[in-house]
């Protein structure tokens, strides 16, 4: 329903339940929950401020997390998606890794560093990484408006496999253009769609 807020930051809080910021505008106050790292990156109050929203919808409440980075909200889109994570756990894994980190232990079955997120235990680590590896490859229908100057020493496949997974994390076509023509400067012809991705996440990082 809502892709983002621009407006005013009119206040932030944090306490117990969560670390919250509200934005303004044309009139109207959106209390939205972060994480406790963009709590900490917020800009002074009254400042403009850009933010990516999603909206929950409880049998009870109605509620908005927010986050200053377009692809971190998707990636909460994501790690919802997975049975059994919801949207505390969610930001608390989004807290704990960066989305550059989060694909990274995904592809690396690495779930004992999912553990070292607080309430991530070891059956729950395989499960999300089980669940994830699953979405971040499940864009076979997508197609690209853009044209990619390819290396010739590179297989399609891998290429085409990276670029699936940067479209489920919510880049868009000329962002991932860009980072596949950077990395295919830096690679060989032996080079897998893992290691197309990571060099690609590490460039759209930056």
């Amino acid at each position: 329903m809502y892709d983002y807020i621009n407006g005013k930051l009119t206040y932030k809080t944090s306490g117990v339940k969560g670390f919250y910021a509200t934005v303004e505008t044309a009139g109207v106050g959106y209390c939205l929950e972060i994480t406790p790292r963009d709590f900490q990156n917020l800009p002074e109050e009254n400042s403009d401020l850009k933010i990516y929203t999603v909206l929950l919808h409880k049998e009870d409440k109605m509620s908005l997390c927010g986050f200053l980075r377009r692809e971190e909200r998707d990636m909460f889109n994501v790690l919802t998606s997975v049975s059994g994570v919801g949207s505390k756990m969610a930001l608390t894994l989004l807290n704990s890794f960066s989305v550059n980190s989060l694909v990274n232990l995904v592809l690396d079955n690495d779930y004992k560093s999912l553990t070292q997120a607080k309430g991530v235990g070891p059956k729950l680590a395989q499960k999300i990484i089980l669940e994830l590896k699953d979405k971040l490859n499940s864009y076979k229908e997508i197609s690209f408006s853009d044209n990619i100057n390819t290396n010739k020493n590179v297989n399609n496949p891998n290429i085409e496999d990276a670029k699936l997974v940067l479209v489920s994390l919510g880049y868009e076509n000329k962002e991932i253009k860009n980072a596949i023509e950077n990395v295919l400067d830096n690679i060989d012809s032996n080079s897998s769609a893992e290691e197309i991705l990571k060099k690609s996440l590490q460039f759209l990082s930056v």
